[in-house]
This record gives C-alpha cells, structure tokens and sequence, in this order.
C-alpha cells in the first residue's frame, strides 16, 4: 500500500535556503557583530558573515573576525578625496565577497548608498524613528534626550540605510517603557537588549527572503517566496 509522506516529512524534505551573505561595517568594539555570531553558533539565525569592515584600525571589533577567520579590511575616511570615493571603495569591497546585505553595527561614517544596495543596507538606532534622530544625538545623548524629553515610550528601530539619516524605511520596531525614575544607563541596558534581538529578528526575516520594501512601507510576508537576490 503507498503511503504519503505527513507534512513534517515534506518540510524536512525540502532543500535548505543558503545563509544569508552579510558583510559587517563597524567602528568600535564589535559587540553587535560578537553577539550575532554567537547567534549563528547556536543556531538563532542563518547567516554567512563574508566580510568585516573597520572605519579605523583602533576598532577592537576587528579581533572577533580574527578569531573566527573572517576576511577583514580598515578603510579609513581620511584615505580618500571625498565621501563619494570612499563609499564606492566600500561597497566595492562589499561586491568582491558577494555580500548580500550589509549591517552598519555602530558604523560612525556617513555614506552614500549606491543604487545596487538600495535596500539592502541596514541599521538599528536605540528609539522609535523617526523620534530622536537629529544629527546631534548619538550614543547616550539618545537616552538623555528621551530622559528630558519625559515620554512614556521609547525602544530601538531596525531601518534601511538611505541618504537621509537615521530615517530609512522601518523593517521593525520594539518598545521599551520609560519609567520617571529611570537614569541613562538603566534605560540604556534595557534598549540594547531589545536591540540585539530586533536585529537578530531583521536579519532572519532577510534570510527568509520575507522582507518586501514598498515605497516607504516594509511588509512582511508570511512565507519565503523565492531566493533574496544579490
């Protein structure tokens, strides 16, 4: 008598969609770029880390992609006539390794994003953008800011890197409640951990090919339909 395999059975039949091709730009010590390697190793996430990119060769973070053999480069700004030459000098990189995606993870040079990466570069920014996104606030001045401003609310945003800053289309976001008696560094350990995962989240949604940009309006599909193109 033929039997017909079960659900569970054609779901483990079918072929395993490669990892995510990520290149990492980073400027400090890496911890974003550490902690979802750790991810990978415990089988959180699907990713190919093919290249690290450093802004300085002070960047501690460089000694993670030591570690477990990535390639890695330091281009630093001041190597280069304009923002529009090192740009280019980036992302060609970015195509020698057949990157797919690109993560700024505390990348603290602005760039200008070529056409072919269109939507294909991401960040995180630890609030609710376009809330607190003036060029004047980075790292803690953020949670001051939130601090002196008395919201309610505030969290971290996973975004497509544009021209603009900090003002890419949202891939998503995760709130974090501001109680009147909180101080930066509370506020500011509460949000990193929402960060980690909500990037975590972003990427794997990526390698599920789930992510759909539609004029500013990212949606996510239920289901991978097809591979994510280079």
């Amino acid at each position: 008598m033929l039997t017909m395999p079960d659900s569970e059975d054609r779901k483990n039949d079918a072929p395993k969609r490669p990892p995510l091709r990520v290149g990492f730009l980073i400027s400090g010590s890496g911890r974003t770029l550490h902690d979802l390697l750790d991810d990978v190793d415990n089988g959180l996430i699907d990713l190919d880390v093919r290249l690290v990119l450093a802004s300085t060769p002070n960047a501690s973070g460089l000694q993670h992609a030591e570690f477990r053999g990535i390639p890695a480069e330091v281009l630093e700004r001041t190597g280069f006539l304009d923002g529009g030459d090192y740009s280019r000098a980036i992302f060609g990189l970015c195509r020698d390794n057949d990157v797919q995606i690109v993560v700024m993870a505390g990348f603290s040079v602005h760039l200008m994003i070529p056409e072919d990466f269109q939507h294909r570069v991401i960040s995180s920014h630890p609030a609710l953008a376009p809330a607190f996104t003036d060029r004047t606030l980075y790292g803690r001045r953020i949670h001051e800011a939130v601090l002196a401003r008395g919201v309610k609310v505030s969290g971290c945003t996973i975004f497509f890197v544009d021209q603009s800053h900090n003002r890419g289309p949202v891939i998503l976001q995760k709130a974090v409640p501001v109680s009147v008696d909180d101080t930066v560094e509370h506020l500011e350990s509460r949000i990193l951990y929402e960060e980690r995962l909500a990037l975590r989240e972003a990427l794997q949604l990526l390698a599920e090919d789930r992510i759909r940009v539609e004029g500013r309006r990212v949606r996510t599909v239920p289901s991978a339909s097809g591979t994510l193109q280079a």
